[in-house]
């Protein structure tokens, strides 16, 4: 027997949830399911990841949101329209996927976000009209689940109160989309869950709307508990000692009561489910599998189409403009030379390859945005990293490298044979232009193709080695600073050791700077960890072991340095908007790989303050001499 988990978080509900997504992917093989859903609180970030994790198993992915709804208007910012309810929504299909990008995107906005994304009831109801949504009620801090207790007890007109609220969020998803959610993996520990399950029960009965089993899985399995606590006392800035304190004198918030007590907020087996459960409820989470359609939100590549002077094609646009670099580059080598023949042999093989994709317009708007550049007086880079391969970057002074003397490969620019069917890659060029260029250029390109159709992009921060055992030590609370900084100032910054870094992820599946100080620099770590046959010894091992469980689990959000996206049409109808960390503005919010797999095109314009001071020396010696 088998069943659907339909309320996971993975590291994208930051801070909060552990489990990366393979690691999801490897749990539903393990426990013999052949689905699952992704529940993120207040995000979808994670969906592509998550999506090619299971497909790439076998599995079909359900993509979902815990979202946050407020009580009142989501505009309403203040302090007694704070709380939030939360509410769980799967898409049914494509068009599902699409209600969901909304949601997030509207709750991401300015005049929404408050402390958190949310939407008020209103807004959820507008977009679950569409009929394109599965919800269920949630856990204890939903909409339903409140609406019948009071405190840490049922409210004495539960009944009432909870069948109006059910019947009013069917007739919001509208009929077979909305299931009462029962969850009970934690209720010998939760008493209080325990008791609305039995509650939302008698509310199914009565309301006639069917209930649902769910966990409620910040991690893959019960050890990964304590690893989760790290987390969580990083987001409260508490120590566990701290905790177990609050625990003791009954001072502790819910989230503490639940976190740091039970270890059932995993992705249990069927059997674990079983023991709290009816065949009903988890029969459910495979009809609600099968109510799903099976959608692929990932798409080839859709770059706007760059508008040509004197009505040229993109295609025939471009050749022109490597004629016209061709003609200054070989104005001084003899056309019947070798060496000409090997530049044409060279431009006319690029050429055909880009053309003949479809990728003629991605050359020309990054032409473009440098020749705008350039045009106000800027300086920009000479090029960076595989593109000065490219001898149509170039011709087009995209670079300023020719990659003929210096035997740069072209395939290690671009390697169509790499692209598979319907998916065409991107080609990857990294450009540089002056710090005091970036915000002028950025509304440039929003001008060109549409303020909708332009998006900075999100990026997370992650725990890297150093990070991650400074996170454990201080979780720990029994270590002081001083011998927290002493270990972690025998680790090395990862860019330091990025080869040897790629060595241990080909031997261990991962990378982590605390292995490969172990490994590398034993003496100066030996007083606290040591590696004694492949296994972990010291007084310290347990800390090191917990630590490198958790390097590069996501933690914050914030902007990417240099990442920009760019659409033919409103970003937000493949990919999520959100607010950045600042408030100021809204980014695209799956990250660079994630962005282009949904077929937006992703640029990286880097702001670079040594172009400013050269610009400076410039200015100062005299920028006409």
């Amino acid at each position: 027997m088998k069943y659907t988990p339909l309320h996971v978080h993975s590291e994208y509900s930051l801070l909060d949830g552990l489990s990366k997504c393979n690691e999801i992917s490897d749990r539903i093989e393990e426990i013999g399911s052949t689905s699952c859903a992704l529940t993120d609180h207040g995000n979808v970030s994670g969906a592509v990841d998550f999506s090619n994790e299971l497909r790439s198993s076998g599995f079909k992915p359900l993509l979902g949101c815990e979202m946050y709804i407020c009580n009142g208007l989501a505009t309403e910012k203040v302090k007694d329209n704070r709380k939030l309810n939360h509410q769980v929504v799967i898409a049914k299909n494509a068009k599902g996927w699409n209600d969901l990008l909304s949601l997030v995107s509207i709750s991401n906005k300015k005049q929404h976000f408050y402390h958190k994304p949310r939407v008020d009831i209103d807004i959820l109801a507008a977009i679950a009209s569409q009929k394109n949504l599965i919800s269920f009620s949630g856990h204890l801090g939903s909409t339903l689940a409140n609406a019948i207790t009071e405190g840490e007890r049922l409210d004495p007109d539960w009944m009432k109160k909870g069948v109006a609220k059910a019947k009013d969020l069917e007739l919001m998803f509208g009929k077979g989309n909305f299931f009462i959610e029962i969850q009970l993996i934690d209720s010998k520990i939760n008493k209080l869950a325990g008791m609305v399950a039995n509650a939302l029960r008698q509310i199914s009965k009565v309301a006639r709307i069917p209930c649902v089993a769910t966990p409620d899985a910040h991690y893959c399995r019960r050890e990964d508990a304590e690893d989760q606590r790290v987390l969580l006392c990083t987001a409260l800035k508490k120590t566990i000692s701290q905790v177990q304190r609050e625990l003791k004198s009954g001072t502790a918030s819910n989230v503490l009561k639940t976190s740091f007590v039970s270890n059932n907020y995993h992705i249990p087996s069927y059997d674990d489910m079983k023991v709290f459960h009816t065949d009903e409820e988890l029969e459910n989470t495979n009809l609600i599998l099968d109510m799903c359609e099976d959608y692929d939100i990932t798409k080839s590549p859709q770059p706007p189409e760059f508008k040509c002077p004197d009505n040229m094609n993109p295609e025939e646009y471009l050749r022109k403009l490597c004629r016209n670099g061709w003609k200054k580059q070989m104005a001084n080598i003899d056309n019947t030379s070798e060496e000409f023949s090997k530049y044409g042999e060279r431009v006319n093989s690029e050429l055909d390859i880009f053309t003949s994709i479809g990728l003629s317009s991605y050359f020309l708007i990054v032409d473009d945005i440098l020749q705008f550049v350039r045009s106000k007086g800027y300086i920009t880079g000479p090029g960076r990293g595989s593109a000065a391969g490219c001898m149509v970057s170039n011709l087009l002074s995209i670079t300023q490298v020719d990659p003929i003397p210096y035997n740069l490969i072209f395939e290690r620019f671009y390697n169509a044979g790499r692209n598979a069917p319907g998916k065409i890659s991107w080609p990857d060029i990294d450009f540089d232009i002056p710090k005091a260029a970036r915000e002028e250029t950025i509304e440039y390109i929003k001008n060109k193709y549409g303020e909708e159709n332009v998006a900075q992009i999100i990026t997370f921060q992650k725990l890297k080695g150093k990070a991650a055992l400074t996170r454990t030590m201080a979780a720990r609370g029994n270590i002081s600073f001083e011998e927290q900084k002493a270990i972690t100032k025998c680790l090395p910054e990862p860019a330091s050791v990025s080869d040897e870094l790629q060595d241990i992820e080909e031997e261990y599946g991962y990378s982590s700077s605390i292995i490969w100080a172990l490994e590398n620099t034993p003496d100066k770590l030996k007083n606290w960890c040591y590696l004694k046959d492949n296994k972990l010894e010291g007084r310290f091992a347990k800390i090191f072991e917990q630590a490198i469980r958790i390097e590069h689990t996501k933690i914050i959000a914030g902007k990417h340095a240099a990442g920009i996206v760019i659409s033919n049409d409103p970003i937000s109808k493949s990919c999520p908007m959100v607010l950045d960390n600042k408030g100021k503005g809204m980014l695209a919010g799956f990250e660079g790989p994630s962005c282009e797999e949904v077929g937006l095109l992703k640029l990286d314009c880097l702001a670079i303050r040594g172009l400013d001071k050269v610009m400076d020396v410039v200015n100062i010696v005299g920028g006409e001499n």
